[in-house]
C-alpha cells in the first residue's frame, strides 16, 4: 500500500504556500546527547553556535538515529527504512543501498533540487577490485576506473568526500566519482594510550594504518569538508532549491582539534573536537548569510550515534556526554541512538521551541517528501518513515504518537516502552563478552534506563515482541 505523507490539514496548507526551502543537514559522527549545553546545561562543552541554532529553532528531546553504529544509521537516514530491514551492511561487499532503491537525495533531485554531498559516506562503493585482483586495506577499489555505487549514483550531482571513518583506510579524498589522488603512500597507526589524556586505544588520535593519499592530512579533513560546503553554497544553482548533505567525520576518532580549539574545552581533546564541529556549523551558518538564502533553508542538526565515552572519562571531567542517558556507541540503551536533533526554518519554526514528539531517522524521508510537495511515495519505498513536518510547524499542537520505532532487530521503542530482546553487548563502553539480561523499560519513568522491568510484566515484553515480528514480516 501507497505510504501517503500528508499532515494535519491546516499544517500542510500552510506548509504548502512555503514549500521548498533550501535544505542543509549536517550530520555529526559519535556526538553525545549531553555534549551540546542546549541539551544539558552542564556540559563541559561551549557550543555557542549550535546554542544559537537551538535558540533559532526547535530541538527535539526524542529524536532516535536509525542505530547505535554508523552504517545503520545512514542506511536508515536515506532509505525511509528500519535497517533491522536490511541484512547486509557490510561496505566491504559493494554498495550497501542497493541499485534503484529511493533516497533522500532521488527523491529530492527527482523534485528538482540540487543535491550535493560532502564528507563521510560510509555506505559502499561497487567492489570493482573483486574481478580485477586489485585489494587494498581490506577494500576492492580499483582506482584505475571510476567509484561507483557511491553517492553520486545514489541520487547525488556532486560529491567531495571520503568512503568512511577518519580511522579506516585507506585514505583518501573522492570527487564525485574519482579520487583527488590515489592513495599510493603508507601511514602507520596512530594512538593516544599511554599519552597525557590517557585515552583508551579506541579514543584520543586512535586511526589505523594503511594506504594514504599524498594530499591527505587526517587534521585538515574536518577545515576541508567545512570549506567545501560552503563552497556549494556560495556556487549553488540560483534557479533550484539546494539539499546539502554535510556528513562531518568528527567528533570521531582521531579526536584532532586544529590549533584554534585546542585546550579550549573543559572536556580534553574530545570536547576540543566537539568545539570544533560546533565551528563548522558557525562556518556554514555564516556561508548561507552570506548567500542570502538564512531565512529560506531548513537546518538541520544532529548525530549518527552516541560517543565512545566511559565513566571514567565523566569522573575525571565532571562531563557526562550523553547526560542522562545510560550507554554509549553500539548500545542498545538510550544513549546509543538518543541523539540531539535541532532543526532551524526562520518564519516557520518557532524560534526556541522544544518537541518532545518521538521520531527517527527513517522519518526524515517523509518529511522532505512533504516539503518538496510529493504527497506519496511508492509501495515498497520508506515503509517506516512518518512525517514530522506537522510538529516543526506547530510544536504545541495535538499529533499523533509515533508508531513503533525499531532500533535493531531485537530493539523495540513503542510510545513509552521500550524493549531489549537481547543479552547481547551494550556497546563499545560495556563489559565486552558478558550475558546481560533482557530489559524491559517505561521511558516515561526512567529515562536513565535503571529499573528493568522485564520479571514484572511478561505480557508487555511479549506483546513488544509480536511487534518486532509484525514490522519485519516474520
Amino acid at each position: 500500500m501507497a505510504l501517503i505523507l500528508a499532515g494535519q490539514a491546516a499544517h500542510h496548507e500552510k506548509a504548502s504556500e512555503e514549500l521548498r526551502p533550501h535544505i542543509v543537514f549536517i550530520l555529526a559522527d559519535d556526538m553525545g546527547y549531553g555534549d551540546l549545553k542546549a541539551y544539558n546545561p552542564q556540559s563541559k562543552i561551549p557550543t555557542p553556535h549550535l546554542n544559537r541554532l537551538a535558540g533559532e529553532g526547535m530541538i527535539f528531546t526524542d529524536a532516535h538515529s536509525g542505530g547505535s553504529t554508523c552504517k545503520p544509521s545512514r542506511y536508515a537516514l536515506f532509505t525511509g527504512r528500519f535497517s533491522a530491514r536490511k541484512q547486509r551492511l557490510n561496505d566491504k561487499e559493494g554498495p550497501i543501498l542497493e541499485k534503484g532503491r529511493v533516497t533522500i537525495a532521488s527523491l529530492l533531485r527527482e523534485n528538482d533540487y540540487q543535491t550535493a554531498m560532502v564528507g563521510k559516506w560510509h555506505l559502499g562503493f561497487d567492489q570493482k577490485g573483486l574481478s580485477t585482483g586489485k585489494e587494498i586495506d581490506g577494500f576492492a577499489f580499483d582506482f584505475d576506473q571510476p567509484l561507483t555505487g557511491g553517492p553520486v549514483d545514489r541520487g547525488f550531482e556532486t560529491l567531495f568526500g571520503k568512503h568512511a571513518s577518519l580511522d579506516i583506510p585507506p585514505y583518501f579524498y573522492i570527487e564525485n566519482r574519482t579520487p583527488t589522488m590515489a592513495p599510493t603512500e603508507t601511514i602507520g597507526d596512530r594512538t593516544s594510550v599511554g599519552g597525557p589524556e590517557d585515552w583508551t586505544r579506541i579514543q584520543g588520535e586512535f586511526w589505523r594504518g594503511g594506504a594514504v593519499a599524498p594530499d591527505f592530512k587526517h587534521i585538515e579533513v574536518t577545515p576541508r569538508f567545512a570549506d567545501e560546503a560552503s563552497k556549494v553554497i556560495e556556487l549553488r544553482d540560483a534557479d533550484r532549491p539546494l539539499f546539502l548533505y554535510l556528513a562531518l567525520p568528527s567528533p570521531h576518532t582521531p579526536w584532532l582539534p586544529t590549533e584554534e580549539f585546542v585546550g579550549m574545552s573543559g572536556a580534553g581533546m574530545y570536547g576540543d573536537f566537539v568545539m570544533q564541529v560546533d565551528g563548522v556549523v558557525g562556518q556554514v551558518m555564516a556561508s548561507l548569510e552570506t548567500a542570502g538564502i538564512s531565512d529560506d533553508t531548513l537546518v538541520i542538526f544532529t548525530s549518527d550515534n552516541g560517543p565512545v565515552w566511559y565513566d571514567k572519562d565523566t569522573d575525571r571531567f565532571g562531563h557526562r556526554s550523553t547526560g542522562p542517558l545510560l550507554g554509549a556507541k553500539g548500545s542498545a540503551w538510550e544513549g546509543g541512538h538518543r541523539m540531539p536533533f535541532i532543526a532551524r526554518w526562520p518564519d516557520q519554526i518557532e524560534a526556541g521551541s522544544t518537541s518532545d514528539q518521538t521520531i527517527s531517522f527513517v522519518d526524515v524521508f517523509a518529511t522532505f517528501a512533504d516539503l518538496a510537495g510529493q504527497e506519496q511515495i511508492a509501495e515498497g519505498t520508506a515503509e517506516d518513515s512518518a512525517s514530522f513536518l506537522p510538529v516543526l510547524l506547530d510544536p504545541t499542537g495535538k499529533h499523533e504518537p509515533r508508531s513503533p520505532i525499531l532500533h535493531s532487530n531485537q530493539v523495540i521503542r513503542d510510545g513509552d516502552w521500550k524493549l531489549i530482546n537481547t543479552k547481547r553487548s551494550r556497546g563499545f563502553t560495556s563489559d565486552r563478552g558478558k550475558n546481560y539480561p533482557l530489559e524491559l523499560f517505561n521511558l516515561a519513568e526512567d529515562l536513565s534506563e535503571e529499573n528493568n522491568l522485564i520479571e514484572e510484566m511478561p505480557e508487555k515484553a511479549n506483546d513488544l515482541r509480536k511487534k518486532i515480528k509484525k514490522i519485519l514480516g516474520e
